[in-house]
């Protein structure tokens, strides 16, 4: 049944599908039935319906600036293996192709704060959100590889409070641009005439440390006010920086306990900017692989595994981190460092070598069959009851199921998942809104 005051809180779901080789696993794109059809605009178009039909709230396509070459300082593992960044084409044309085969999911790609000017940035997502009518989200990043730099003509990146303070005025400006033309500002009276009222649009006039930006925006008010934001940052400053500006935060933790600590670490800091908690939905990352028996699912997830080289994880892991990780003995546990890349890949992965004493030989193909925290491979009343305990838990406000393969990753969690959170009045069993703002329950900011 459809929820009710008595019922519990429905789930939010995303999912995360690469706009390249590698969406949950390193093997996907290896799977006997993948479709490996991925510079087709088809590809895209089918996963978005599938989700659709599943009445997801968003898709996230991801983004990469540079194929990495941390590894051996080299590309090859990469290219070899079709790592995570071996092709990645541009997310915000594919989802301007995704938007009009769809007519209610929402559509999130990943745009850096660092390389791009926030006024073009703004400009393509004001676009989006008009030609979705209301579906577009941001998901706002700092670039940290020096692969990255150089595609840029620079010869160093920026440090990390460098990257952060950065993004922070680039979210700014961005707000600003959005917000110079009121909502009735366009008035399209061709009798008047009057096509657009220069009353109700204005420059912004930002100078600031990092922009000087005289605007208006060349583009008017978007059905959404703006973009919903979307944010992944683990580092404290990035913590800090998703409870300022995030309405949508992906994690990857590797435990309900580890969700549940961030989440409320999250909320705190949130209350802290003096933010409504509840306006900052966390969804963790999980990979899950479902199928009609526990042991077919064992099945998929081995076979899956089989296919994710060693080679292409660590590569990965390697850029994640920001760190050649050929220089240390193989046959050992991640050692303790410094990372200037993802800390909070470098935290869920040290804790569990050490744990489990995994070598960095075994870590790599671990790494690259995707994170899969225990209680999602299985049946889908099996792997529903897990994301009801850590919904129950506090843990999450839903999840962002990362993609294990294309498209029967995407078809059997739409046949067989979603049924199951609906039975059980966990997921809507239809869109009740017309943007992705109204399908998170968020406040449409005022112009």
């Amino acid at each position: 049944m459809d929820q009710s005051p008595a019922s519990p809180r429905h789930m939010h779901l995303a999912a995360f599908v690469s706009a390249g080789p590698v969406s949950g696993t390193h093997g996907g794109w290896r799977h006997p039935a993948a479709d490996r059809n991925i510079l087709a605009a088809s590809y895209y178009a089918g996963v978005a319906r599938t989700l659709e039909q599943g009445c997801f709230d968003l898709l996230f396509l991801a983004d990469i600036l540079a194929i990495p070459d941390r590894l051996h300082d080299s590309m090859d593992s990469q290219l070899r293996y079709g790592a995570l960044g071996a092709l990645r084409l541009d997310p915000l044309l594919v989802l301007a192709s995704v938007a009009g085969s769809t007519r209610h999911l929402g559509l999130a790609c990943t745009v850096s704060t660092t390389y791009y000017p926030p006024y073009q940035v703004a400009r393509a997502l004001a676009t989006l959100d008009h030609l979705s009518a209301g579906r577009a989200a941001w998901n706002i990043v700092t670039s940290f590889q020096q692969a990255e730099a150089r595609n840029f003509g620079l010869q160093e990146h920026l440090s990390r409070e460098d990257r952060y303070d950065r993004a922070d005025e680039f979210v700014e400006v961005c707000g600003k641009l959005w917000d110079s033309w009121a909502d009735d500002a366009l008035v399209l009276d061709p009798v008047a005439p009057m096509f657009a009222d220069p009353a109700k649009v204005r420059r912004v006039d930002h100078e600031g440390r990092y922009f000087q930006v005289r605007g208006p925006l060349n583009v008017s008010r978007s059905p959404q006010g703006r973009p919903v934001y979307v944010q992944a940052g683990a580092s404290d400053r990035g913590r800090d920086f998703a409870a300022r500006w995030a309405e949508v935060v992906f994690i990857t933790p590797p435990s309900i306990e580890a969700a549940k600590s961030a989440r409320a670490d999250l909320r705190a800091r949130a209350e802290r900017f003096g933010r409504d908690p509840d306006s900052l939905k966390v969804l963790p990352g999980v990979c899950p692989v479902v199928a009609e028996s526990r042991g077919i699912a064992e099945e998929r997830r081995a076979l899956l595994q089989s296919l994710s080289a060693a080679e292409a994880g660590l590569s990965t892991l390697a850029y994640h981190l920001d760190a050649d990780l050929s220089q240390f003995p193989q046959d050992q546990v991640l050692p303790a460092m410094e990372v200037s890349g993802v800390q909070g890949h470098y935290k869920e992965v040290a804790e569990m070598t050490r744990k489990t004493g995994m070598p960095l030989s075994k870590l790599g193909q671990q790494y690259g069959a995707g994170r899969h925290a225990s209680g999602f491979t299985g049946t889908a009343a099996d792997i529903v009851d897990t994301m009801a305990a850590w919904h129950d838990a506090g843990a999450c406000d839903g999840f962002m199921f990362q993609v294990p393969w294309v498209p029967g990753g995407v078809e059997d969690i739409v046949r067989l998942v979603i049924p199951e959170l609906q039975s059980r009045g966990r997921f809507r069993r239809r869109y009740a809104d017309a943007t992705l703002r109204g399908h998170l329950g968020l406040a449409r900011p005022p112009a």
